[in-house]
């Protein structure tokens, strides 16, 4: 299974508290009701987590890619379940044939949101392959990693990602770089639309927003210093929680005139598309 992009930005002060978060000491002040809850959804969650490492490492290496992709999408959709997260799809997602998709990064939920969807091999940062479990899940699911600030990385994470588009996979990305609390869109990193923008495969933006009890809300977001550990128990303790996933029209690569777009106005053009629905 997946495992989330890059999540913590060095250059950003820590993220202060805002309505719907309970970070610190906070996420320790649990009522007697919602302990039980998370009790009950982690452990969940763990017996899933373990089912999903036994997949990778013992039937993944057996499978096609379809019957791969139709496992890795009925894993995250009931990942989500458990965590108590309901994800509502609009608009009109490209399910067959070589696609980029584009979205904002707001926590490690994003992943398996759009896993729910349709099988989708995300590029994420090299550290992640090292990471306990998620790092397994991570490699055995078809990552692509890549090494930050090295240009030939870039250079041969494009190859990698070229070779999935040709086995006519879905490929994800998140070109903020980092996480977000979900209301606004950091620029975007134009350098991995070029893979897509050669071979002309659509490019489609995907926007995710987070609302608990039909508002919006931050509460999911992975930000700032917080560990994976603190934001998972403050996830699994809520509720109504939900997720909508809205994807946009496929972008143009081509202007009017018939000549190429260039990586950055495409670029400009998906992060514009999503900013915009925020």
């Amino acid at each position: 299974m997946p495992a989330s992009n890059h999540r913590y930005d060095a250059g950003r002060p820590p993220v202060r508290p805002v309505g719907g978060r309970d970070d610190g000491l906070g996420v320790l002040n649990l009522s007697l009701l919602k302990f039980p809850r998370i009790v009950l959804r982690l452990i969940l969650v763990v017996l899933w987590i373990i089912f999903g490492l036994l997949c990778v490492g013992l039937v993944y290496p057996f499978l096609g890619l379809s019957a791969r992709a139709r496992l890795n999408r009925f894993w995250s959709r009931w990942l989500m379940s458990f965590c108590g997260i309901r994800v509502v799809v609009s608009g009109q997602p490209l399910l067959t044939g070589a696609v980029l998709w584009v979205a904002n990064h707001v926590s490690w939920i994003d992943i398996f949101v759009v896993n729910s969807v349709r099988a989708t091999s995300f590029v994420a940062k090299s550290e992640i392959r090292s990471w306990p479990v998620i790092g397994w899940l991570a490699a055995g699911a078809g990552t692509l990693f890549i090494e930050r600030g090295q240009r030939h990385a870039v250079h041969a994470v494009g190859e990698a990602v070229q070779a999935r588009f040709q086995q006519g996979e879905a490929v994800g990305l998140f070109p903020e770089g980092t996480t977000s609390e979900g209301d606004t869109v950091r620029p975007f990193h134009a350098s991995l639309f070029e893979p897509a923008r050669v071979a002309c495969i659509p490019i489609q933006p995907v926007v995710l927003r987070f609302l608990q009890h039909g508002q919006r809300s931050p509460l999911a977001a992975f930000v700032g210093e917080e560990t994976l550990a603190t934001n998972l128990w403050r996830v699994l303790g809520a509720t109504g929680l939900s997720v909508e996933v809205e994807f946009v029209a496929p972008l143009a690569t081509q202007s009017p005139d018939g000549t190429p777009v260039t990586r950055l106005e495409i670029s400009k053009h998906a992060r514009s598309a999503i900013a915009d629905r925020l």
